[in-house]
């Protein structure tokens, strides 16, 4: 059975978006400012107006520059934002992504956050890019993983898009996947799968379902009892990943994961694999290095 997506972020409609991105960034500014801007409020007068640039210091992949827009006009509407480098657009020390201009109070409100923001982002887009370029060639996608930053998810998966990677389930709610705790504590393979598309039945929802394989006996299992939509080789090595793609035959996506890098990504691609998800794209990366500074 073919089943799609229940929804992501990016599915949603423009509103909601816009909605879910403008109580992201009303979180983060009450984190950061609390009562108020102390530093600011202490020496600089309430009228007085300036203007700053980005500046690039480090090569790399941009992203997070429409999102600096939205945080800016949040904390102050009158803030003039003129971009002049969009995201996905590779970046050298010296680039000026942005000037801005207006009250100098909100200004310095928002630096960090914007900062933050657009460190992490482009950091993840730069990694993700890294990857991607490995499989130039062929049809493997790569993929993320849930393994993000606590409440900046949408954002995290969105650097992996610009660098021109795909994104796995968004989250517990949009896919079945059914690993390796699952199908223990469900009492094997054959009945995680079985209660499962119970379940869909009896809730009437469309769900894609991916189940974890840890051996080659465990994808002989899956191929006898069905009803799912991808295989995970979970740790395979990659002489196990491509006995595991030839018993497989197409008859469902796989999908390799487990300790996969650079180095070795191509390999496992190689061996026909639909998928490469790689949690280290948002979990285990360097944040690019940018500047606010006044001009």
């Amino acid at each position: 059975m073919t089943r799609s997506y229940l929804f992501t972020f990016y599915a949603l409609n423009p509103t909601t978006q816009n909605r879910i991105l403008k109580d992201f960034i009303l979180r983060c500014l009450s984190e950061d400012i609390g009562d108020g801007d102390h530093s600011s409020l202490a020496c600089i007068q309430a009228e007085a107006t300036g203007r700053a640039r980005l500046l690039v210091k480090e090569t790399g992949l941009l992203a997070g520059c429409q999102v600096a827009g939205e945080v800016f006009r949040t904390v102050d509407k009158d803030i003039e934002f003129e971009p002049f480098i969009e995201d996905g657009t590779e970046i050298k020390p010296g680039d000026i992504v942005f000037h801005i201009s207006g009250r100098v109070q909100s200004i310095l409100k928002s630096e960090r956050l914007v900062l933050n923001i657009m460190q992490r982002m482009s950091g993840i887009a730069t990694s993700t890019r890294q990857y991607a370029k490995r499989l130039a060639g062929l049809n493997t996608k790569i993929l993320d993983t849930r393994k993000t930053t606590p409440g900046m998810r949408f954002l995290e998966k969105e650097a992996v898009r610009i660098g021109g990677g795909w994104n796995h389930r968004m989250g517990l709610y949009d896919m079945i996947m059914l690993k390796d705790n699952h199908i223990d504590y469900a009492g094997g393979i054959e009945k995680a799968i079985h209660r499962t598309e119970a379940y869909l039945k009896r809730t009437g929802r469309n769900l894609r379902v991916e189940i974890e394989a840890r051996n080659l006996e465990d994808i002989r299992k899956i191929l006898e009892t069905g009803g799912i939509d991808r295989i995970m080789l979970d740790n395979f090595s990659v002489t196990e990943t491509r006995e595991a793609v030839g018993i497989i035959g197409g008859r469902f996506e796989t999908e390799s994961s487990g300790g996969i890098t650079l180095d070795t990504i191509r390999s496992y691609a190689e061996c026909g694999v639909d998928y490469i998800s790689v949690g280290a794209l948002t979990h285990h990366i360097k944040s690019l290095d940018l500047s606010l500074k006044a001009f």
